[in-house]
């Protein structure tokens, strides 16, 4: 090596110290400038002609769709939101010009808003769990310190452990949260990250932690709910997927599994659950962000929760999944129009839960069934929950509408997070209170 080569080798390992250390905006670092000039447009077709007209617009491009997440679910009056990339915004803007179809730029350079979204991070405080900022996002490495960090000074509170490994040999953490007690108590899971895209989620589950913990002396809810009940807080469900969307592609969803045909990789790890498995609103194609994956549970992240979860299914009463964006609570059914037998006690707790994250901000969430308030999905993991016996199966899809998408700035941690505990406590205090109406009997509460 020359000295050129070894001072420009030098310079190199200094920047990467220094972003490490994290003095570096993450985009800048972490991606390379990759996004730059990109944009997000929100499409708007208004007639079942213009449905048409832009499916094919979009399928002679490769763009990444944010809401739907897929070109099959473009529906008329239905907002379409997707990332477009710099090459080919001019192209697309003619077009839909061309067709006076309604549209808008939401975000106008990508690259500047994902640099916007987290900053500079010199600011940063993680030597401890006292010191730890849960207003900023997380890396994996960082999250799972910081559950260890939980584990070893909350150990009357907090049981660590691994659900099993991911595809790439990550070790699959939980956080157990409550009082130690001789019986079997009634148990909540809640899962974040499954989507590895959605970084709120993550910031979510540490989030509760921190609350559940912190407020368990003053608090008397969630006194008596950690009491009287278990919750088993995961995180990072996509834990591959999620240090990938960090280190080289920030709008990654899926898994990070190998496909032998194909050199695209991962599944959509919501539609890899055994329950209706790539039906409608799923993909079979390796490539597409709703892939289903080879064969249900393919995914070993998939396969270990399912374990987990089938092994305790007599004491989990609340499957909770958080997801980002569009401000909804859903519950079953995703994989058709129809209605759950225990309707009107769901229902019953989901009104509670938006009316509760409401009181806190004024943020309005839509809830219903996720066939009928979002799309038709299989294989998803709040069906497959409720098929296993869990009678209360909810996935939330957080803030905000799409102004932001899956960028939402740190600045709204804090308020999503407020509000979503809400919401959560809500759940949870339900399940305290048995579901008396005659016709709601259901065979698993």
């Amino acid at each position: 090596m020359d000295h050129r080569s070894a001072f420009r080798a030098s310079v190199l390992l200094a920047c990467v110290i220094i972003c490490s250390n994290v003095l570096c905006p993450v985009g800048a670092y972490l991606y390379n400038n990759r996004y730059a000039g990109d944009q997000v447009f929100r499409i708007t077709p208004s007639s079942d002609e213009e449905v048409q007209v832009l499916k094919k617009i979009l399928g002679h491009m490769k763009v990444d769709f944010w809401q739907p997440n897929s070109a099959t679910l473009i529906c008329q009056n239905t907002t379409v939101d997707i990332h477009v990339k710099r090459n080919d915004t001019r192209g697309l803007h003619a077009r839909l010009k061309r067709q006076h179809i309604d549209y808008r730029v939401f975000i106008s350079n990508l690259q500047k808003e994902i640099e916007k979204q987290t900053g500079y991070r010199s600011s940063r405080r993680r030597r401890s769990e006292s010191q730890y900022d849960y207003e900023v996002y997380h890396s994996l490495e960082e999250i799972q310190t910081w559950m260890f960090e939980m584990n070893r000074t909350n150990s009357d509170l907090v049981n660590m452990f691994s659900v099993g490994k991911s595809y790439e040999g990550r070790p699959l953490y939980v956080l157990q949260i409550g009082k130690r007690s001789h019986h079997q108590k009634k148990a909540v899971w809640i899962d974040c990250g499954v989507h590895a895209r959605e970084w709120i989620g993550p910031a979510f589950c540490q989030w509760f932690v921190k609350e559940a913990i912190n407020s368990y002396q003053y608090d008397s809810v969630m006194r008596r709910l950690l009491n009287q009940l278990n919750f088993y807080i995961m995180p990072v469900f996509n834990v591959d997927g999620y240090h990938f969307s960090w280190t080289k592609d920030r709008f990654w969803r899926k898994t990070r599994s190998k496909n032998h045909k194909f050199h695209c990789r991962g599944v959509d790890a919501n539609r890899n659950w055994k329950v209706k498995w790539c039906e409608e609103g799923a993909s079979s194609h390796p490539c597409d962000d709703t892939y289903c994956g080879p064969f249900p549970e393919s995914e070993p992240e998939v396969k270990a929760v399912a374990k987990f979860l089938r092994k305790h299914k007599k004491r989990v009463k609340a499957y909770i999944s958080i997801h980002a964006y569009a401000q909804m609570l859903l519950y079953p059914y995703s994989y058709k129009y129809a209605t759950i037998p225990n309707f009107n006690c769901v229902e019953s707790a989901a009104h509670n839960a938006v009316t509760a994250l409401y009181s806190a901000y004024g943020v309005r969430y839509r809830y219903g069934p996720a066939s009928t308030t979002l799309y038709v999905s299989s294989g998803s993991s709040i069906d497959w929950a409720y098929r296993n016996g869990i009678p209360y199966a909810f996935a939330f899809e957080l803030r905000d509408t799409g102004y932001y998408g899956f960028l939402l700035p740190e600045s709204l941690i804090n308020p999503t997070c407020t509000e979503t505990m809400r919401a959560v406590k809500a759940i949870a205090s339900g399940l305290l209170k048995k579901c008396e109406t005659h016709k709601d009997r259901f065979p698993y509460i």
